[in-house]
């Protein structure tokens, strides 16, 4: 009987530590099934919907600063004043690198800047400008008011007294077609004049 009364307690626990052998296998398999589904929704979501890019310069601070890694997207996307973008220059200066600046004039408006007075017109209204860091008082090339043509938009960097822009030669106007998409949100702070990283600034743009 004793004999008995142990072989069914081994059995016991024999099928104990079964059960608990497929409950780990199980649990194992659903984690491993949500970390690909989660990587290949990532993945999706990058070639369809977005992509990283690191911001390189100061033309945009305070928006944007040195090192900042934002989402772009170019989905379903129409050109809008007040969008910051990444875009190719075609010109040879900056060889294929890719730019961010803020878009201040779309297709049919007329864009004229007062550089004595730093303002900005827009079909002859000021335009309100709470994102522009310094004062638009170089001229470069601009000659105005300009018409933009279809196709195209007028780009200016936030921190005016330290862009390169649709003012300069250089760039000018922006073709769509060179448009990589628009700044979602930022991902990762970049690293500031304190050399910490903000994490307040995480997420969409304003």
């Amino acid at each position: 009987m004793d004999y008995a009364k142990n072989a069914t307690g081994d059995a016991t626990v024999e099928q104990s530590h079964e059960d608990m052998a497929v409950k780990v296998r199980m649990e194992l398999y659903d984690w491993i099934q949500t970390i690909l589904t989660a990587l290949i929704v990532g993945v999706m979501l990058f070639m369809f919907v977005g992509n990283q890019i690191s911001v390189d310069g100061v033309s945009m601070e305070r928006t944007l600063i040195h090192g900042d890694r934002v989402i772009i997207s170019k989905l379903f996307y129409t050109p809008r004043n007040g969008d910051v973008i990444v875009f190719y220059s075609p010109t040879e200066r900056f060889d294929g690198v890719p730019l961010v600046k803020r878009i201040i004039a779309t297709p049919g408006q007329e864009i004229d800047i007062n550089f004595e007075y730093n303002r900005v017109y827009i079909d002859g209204v000021l335009l309100d400008e709470p994102y522009a860091h310094t004062t638009t008082t170089d001229r470069y090339n601009f000659a105005g008011p300009l018409t933009i043509p279809a196709g195209y938009v007028f780009v200016l960097g936030d921190h005016r007294e330290n862009s390169i822009d649709s003012r300069c030669n250089s760039i000018g106007l922006v073709d769509d077609r060179h448009i990589l998409g628009r700044v979602l949100m930022i991902m990762i702070p970049g690293i500031d004049r304190s050399g910490e990283r903000d994490w307040s600034r995480f997420g969409a743009l304003s």
